[in-house]
């Protein structure tokens, strides 16, 4: 029979579903801010596996992913438990913005103070209370500033247990991404737990693809790791990338993209094109490296250096 959970003093038995408030703290108008946990136990013995979203609180993607698989009852195991955390930056959430009201980002916080700032009070938090249960983690994301990500896992692929659980994840890139200083997924990495990072769409904005593309993706890891029995095959072959770039402005004007995200690129190919407002100059852009199209900014108006699309390539 499985050890209990406890979160907060609360405990959770095998077989049962709860759902658990973390007061984190009180707005000015002395309203608290709670963050809501929900935990699915098996009776069987077998791993925990962390869902996080809503990390930046406008992104949003993630939080329906996680959303959906509560509300359809996918998130209750065969073996192993599941907490779910469908929105962990709640300030930011309500305010439609990226970080907190301090100004800072929580995924640039960890493993947080007790006695810190809002931000580093909620990393400390998560790494004190959630953290420790579990073994593996998924932390859903999206792209920011008009700029939006194709279905994609990042983790270091140097890591085998990584490269693994990535793979199982079946989402059509799987991109290296090394840890980052003060991120989540690097100081759980330093308790010994391994969390993918999956990035879809863009902040604001429903990504409906990449929504089911990361319920699916869940449910492949789900199975991989014996949480489920069935979960849907993918719907394209995984594509694993070691290096990406960013194609950067030349030039300030209006950007007129000519590819899409998921496009296969060459290298030389013309991109798209930055134009001056006035209809005199037009100036084209050509990819670096035969590769595909993992980001794509969406803002029409760019200045010199801003990032136009990322590519991944070998």
């Amino acid at each position: 029979m499985p050890d209990p959970i406890t979160i907060n003093d609360y405990t959770i038995e095998p077989g049962e579903h709860k759902e658990i408030q973390l007061n984190i703290a009180r707005l000015p108008t002395y309203t608290n801010i709670d963050l809501p946990v929900h935990v699915f136990r098996s009776e069987e013995d077998g791993p925990t596996l962390l869902l996080t979203g809503g990390l930046h609180g406008d992104e949003l993607n993630g939080i329906e992913i996680i959303r959906r698989m509560i509300s359809n009852d996918l998130l209750m195991p065969k073996k192993g438990s599941i907490i779910a955390l469908p929105l962990v930056n709640v300030y930011g959430f309500i305010q439609n913005v990226r970080g907190l009201p301090d100004g800072k980002d929580i995924n640039r916080s960890f493993p947080g103070v007790k006695g810190g700032s809002l931000a580093r009070l909620l990393a400390h938090t998560l790494m004190n209370e959630i953290v420790p249960q579990i073994d593996y983690g998924i932390d859903f994301h999206t792209g920011g500033a008009a700029r939006s990500n194709y279905p994609q896992i990042r983790c270091t692929l140097d890591i085998e247990k990584n490269k693994e659980l990535g793979e199982a994840f079946g989402a059509p890139f799987v991109i290296h991404s090394s840890l980052i200083e003060k991120s989540f997924r690097k100081a759980a990495h330093k308790k010994g737990k391994h969390i993918l990072v999956y990035e879809t769409g863009e902040s604001t904005r429903f990504d409906e693809f990449g929504i089911q593309e990361g319920i699916n993706g869940t449910l492949r890891l789900m199975k991989h790791l014996g949480i489920r029995d069935e979960a849907p095959n993918p719907i394209q072959e995984t594509k694993i990338y070691r290096k990406t770039t960013w194609v950067r402005a030349k030039y300030a004007g209006l950007f007129r993209p000519q590819i899409e995200l998921g496009d296969k690129v060459k290298q030389r190919q013309v991109l798209g094109h930055v134009n001056d407002p006035y209809g005199n100059e037009q100036f084209k852009f050509k990819c670096p490296h035969d590769g595909q199209v993992i980001g794509l900014n969406y803002a029409p108006v760019v200045h010199k250096g801003d990032a136009l699309l990322h590519l991944a390539y070998e």
